[in-house]
């Protein structure tokens, strides 16, 4: 699949998350508003204020925009375009997106600009590329999907910034918190290829950004680009040994450690190895808590998400 134009007249259809990110909504607003004004293309920016209501608004949204021939556009966090994306996938529809959270890990992998007037001025001229999705049961996630300890890791840091404000260093002091604390240790049968193994650990991974596993310092991060999602678990350790795990992690050297383990893999089968199947299961998915019933199956969706994008994607245009 190739990258496509998009007609230059296509009204752009704006889901800002007004709650999404350090910046005043508002002013964010203003600006996305102004540039897009100031080009003459016609577009709606439609504010979020109640999270509750983000998945509703942004179905309408992509109604409209599907019946006017129109872009939809997520300005928010990594969340904030989850959402969007999910009901955007399979409309038809281009998808563009205005990075607004902490790490903006989907907007940093594919070369969009977290300034939010450079970013708003691409979906002026950007062509629409196929991007991969990658799906657990029903549910599609961009950049990562986990269960066990880093969904805690989640909540407590959306606790924690609820408290001290929005920053990478009060993600960083939430995360080593939890990591000081006592976890139980997650018993899964994983089916992969034909066969099925039995897996003690603290957290399941899987990623779908390059971004984030080179950071990490996984090496099977470039097999996102043959269709592959990565999965990484991590065997049972004391607290010292979490946190040189935590110090290897920030130093792009996690996957050089000896109580992890990561492959790819194009669909892989996860159920609890103790209760019913039908069991739930409490799943992040780009940094959202979600319960899903068990077995999870992971894979890739089977048809992209078409981001509007820069026509090359420098994963590392902005510093970490």
């Amino acid at each position: 699949m190739t990258p496509f134009l998009v007609d230059s007249a296509a009204p752009l259809f704006v889901v800002l998350n007004a709650s999404s990110g350090s910046q005043d909504a508002v002013a964010v607003r203003a600006i996305i508003e102004g540039v897009l004004s100031e080009a003459g293309r016609e577009h709606r920016v439609l504010p979020v204020a109640n999270p509750t209501e983000l998945q509703a608004i942004a179905h309408r949204t992509v109604d409209e925009a599907r019946s006017r021939g129109g872009v939809v556009v997520a300005a928010g966090g990594d969340g904030t375009i989850n959402a969007v994306a999910r009901a955007t996938l399979g409309s038809g529809c281009p998808f563009g997106v205005l990075p607004q959270g902490t790490f903006n890990y989907f907007g940093r992998t594919h070369g969009i600009p977290s300034d939010t007037a450079d970013a708003s001025r691409l979906l002026l001229t950007a062509r629409a590329h196929p991007v991969q999705v990658g799906m657990v049961n029903d549910r599609a996630f961009l950049v990562n999907a986990s269960l066990g300890l880093y969904p805690q890791l989640l909540e407590d840091r959306e606790a924690y910034k609820r408290q001290f404000g929005r920053s990478r260093l009060v993600a960083f002091f939430s995360g080593l918190v939890t990591l000081l604390r006592e976890h139980r240790q997650l018993r899964l049968l994983v089916e992969h290829q034909g066969q099925t193994r039995a897996v003690r650990t603290r957290t399941l991974f899987v990623g779908n950004n390059r971004l984030q596993l080179e950071q990490l310092g996984i090496a099977e991060a470039p097999s996102l680009a043959e269709g592959n999602l990565v999965a990484i678990t991590l065997r049972p350790v004391g607290t010292l040994r979490m946190l040189g795990l935590l110090a290897r992690g920030a130093l792009g050297q996690l996957g050089e450690a000896d109580s992890i383990d990561s492959f790819a893999f194009k669909h892989i089968v996860v159920t609890p190895a103790k209760g019913s199947s039908t069991r739930r299961v409490k799943v992040a998915t780009d940094g959202e808590i979600v319960w899903l019933r068990a077995p999870l199956e992971f894979g890739v969706a089977p048809e992209p998400l078409y981001l509007l994008k820069p026509e090359s994607d420098p994963a590392a245009a902005e510093p970490a």
